[in-house]
Parts: C-alpha cells; structure tokens; sequence
C-alpha cells in the first residue's frame, strides 16, 4: 500500500473517477467515469500511471489534503490555484501542469475550478474498492469511489503502490486544449419528433449553460426547440448515451453527461461526437455554446485527431527540477565523484 491522506477540506464536488464501468448498461447501470478522460489521462501521464488510474475529478472547490505517511507524488491538470504548504516549512506553488513531492505533515490546498473540472492524480492511483470492475462514483446511488460520494471532512485516501514515486518529477511546457470551435454533433435519431427549423435552430443558436447542470447533464438556455405536436415531446423510453441532446416539452436542450441515465422518454434532436464529449464538462454556468453539424465519417476523423493530439502532449513531457525539495533516490544513485588523482606525498 501507498501512503495515506486526511481531509481536512472537501471542497465541493470532488469524487474519485476512473474510466468507468461499460458492460453493465444493459443492467441499468452508467457508465460513471471521468467526464473529461484526456484532461484525467494528462494528470495521469505526469505522475506515471497508466492512463485508467484513478483521480480525484475536482467540479467546484477542490479539496485540502495533508499527507499522514509514506511519499507521494501528485499533479493537478485544470484551471486553479495549488498550493503546498510544507511541514515547518514556507508555502509553494507549484501550479498546475507539473508534477512534485510531498511529504509526511505536507498539506495540499486546491482552489476553485476556473472551467468545471480539473483532475489530481497521485502516483499509484487512488486506492479505493472497485465495483463493478471501476472506482468510479456513482453519487445517485452511493455506488463505487469513496463510500460511494464525494470528499467529507475526516475521509482519509490511500494511494496505491508506490512504483510511480521512482519516476522524475515532470511539467508540461503548455496546458493540454481541446479542440476550438463549435460543437459538433450528429442529427437524431429522433428529428422527426420536432418542427421543420428546430434543427436549424439549433445550430444557429449561441446556446448558454444554466445552473441546472451536475455529472447526469447540463440544461442550455435558449429560444425553444418545438416539436411537431404537443404529444411528440414525450416517446416510448430508449437508450441515451453520453453526449445525447434531449429536448422535453418546455423546448430546453439537456445535454447528457457520464452520470446519465441508460434510458430516457424525451426526443433526441441530436448527438455530441465522442471527440468533443469532454468539452461539456467545461461549461460552468453562464459558459456559451454552439453547435456544427457533421456526419460519421468526420466524426471518426476528430476522434482520431483527439487521440493524435493526446498522445503527442503526453510524449512532450519533460523532467525538471521540483522548487523546495531535494530527490533523495537521484542523489544517492548518482555518482558524485568524476574522477581522482593520485597526489603522491607531501613535499
């Protein structure tokens, strides 16, 4: 086992998510995950973990964390503040985007998320039970991650095996970014429950996020979709997925996120393709948003790209040299003598 973190702080809306638990939505049961898996898949990459490692996915207010024993090694990916505040020492900021150290009596204190959602990583993975094959939360029904919620006061956190630690610390020379633009998303599979422009419509919209929004999906506000008829608001329930735009009756978009239901009975006007899924977890209220219309083979082309530019961040890395603390295990493995020479005996 790793070493052991308390929290001190919870923050708000911190839970700890991996890649989710496909397989079982036959069951009823989400996929859960994280909501943005390239931003989860860089904090991951700077401290050595495979790329399914658990993180603590940070939606509002991270957490204060002070480390009880052992070593780790943590990096936060996101838009907020980090400070380290040493054991009898001065307070450091490391930032995001990097990797570094902490020690026993160490605390870790983390801002507010400046675009709704940052990700700390700690090498080794957090070391939560799996259920369900993921260490994913599922808060709606206290499934998985920590007692099945998210941080309370007093939690403490175990990090998995301490391998990743012999690793150099890294930082990244710029921030991960998704791709710019619109949206974009597929048409249906249920345009025909809606009137001839609501399509149009809502391509043409600058769309903005509303404060009705958790991990399950976020609600835009906007002129109103119509449908065809008052009865074609509502449908026999089928499947949803992550990045679903349904519209119920009041005309509103929901775009589904990975907390979403496995069914649902309101009309889909749309789908987010999966390279932009990740862009909906930075919409914190009032965020705009439009959207592009594309077809499949598109679709599997940005896919691609999303992969391309991932993988080419994460090959950018570079070692350095942590502010404030000293790597004990590079020191003593180096050699510190370069050479001798034989004086002979005083004249």
């Amino acid at each position: 086992m790793g070493a052991t973190f308390e929290v001190t702080q919870p923050g708000l809306g911190n839970t700890i998510q991996d890649a989710g638990r496909p397989g079982y939505r036959h069951q009823g049961v989400p996929v859960s995950g994280w909501l943005d898996a390239e931003l989860a898949s860089c904090a991951n990459a700077l401290v050595g973990n495979a790329g399914s490692a658990a993180a603590l996915e940070m939606r509002a207010v991270g957490p204060t964390l002070r480390l009880m024993d052992g070593l780790a090694r943590l990096a936060v990916c996101g838009q907020l503040s980090v400070r380290v505040q040493r054991s009898g020492g001065p307070t450091q900021e490391p930032g995001p985007w990097c990797s570094f150290i902490l020690y026993p009596g160490d605390s870790l204190v983390l801002g507010a998320v400046g675009d709704g959602c940052a990700y700390l990583a700690c090498a080794g993975g957090w070391d939560v039970p799996v259920h369900m094959g993921s260490r994913s939360t599922y808060n709606r029904v206290g499934l998985g991650g920590l007692h099945g919620r998210a941080l309370q006061t007093g939690d403490r956190l175990q990090l998995g095996a301490e391998g990743a630690n012999d690793l150099p610390v890294l930082r990244a020379d710029a921030p991960f970014e998704h791709a710019g633009g619109p949206i974009r998303v597929m048409a249906g599979p249920q345009t025909h429950h809606f009137a001839a422009n609501a399509l149009d419509l809502l391509l043409t919209t600058e769309w903005r996020a509303s404060t009705a929004q958790d991990r399950m999906g976020v609600r835009l506000t906007g002129p109103a979709l119509a449908h065809a008829q008052a009865g074609a608001a509502d449908m026999v329930s089928d499947a949803v997925t992550p990045g679903a735009i349904q519209v119920p009756a009041d005309g509103q978009p929901i775009v589904l996120l990975a907390d979403c239901q496995t069914m649902g009975g309101y009309p889909k006007i749309a789908v987010v393709i999966a390279a932009d899924v990740p862009r909906l977890a930075h919409m914190p209220a009032g965020s705009p948003c439009r959207f592009v219309l594309v077809d499949a083979q598109q679709a599997a082309q940005a896919q691609a790209l999303s992969k391309e530019r991932l993988l080419a961040w994460q090959q950018s890395l570079k070692a350095y040299q942590a502010p404030g603390w000293l790597d004990e295990r590079a020191l003593l493995g180096s050699n510190l003598i370069d050479g001798m020479i034989d004086a002979g005996p005083p004249e």
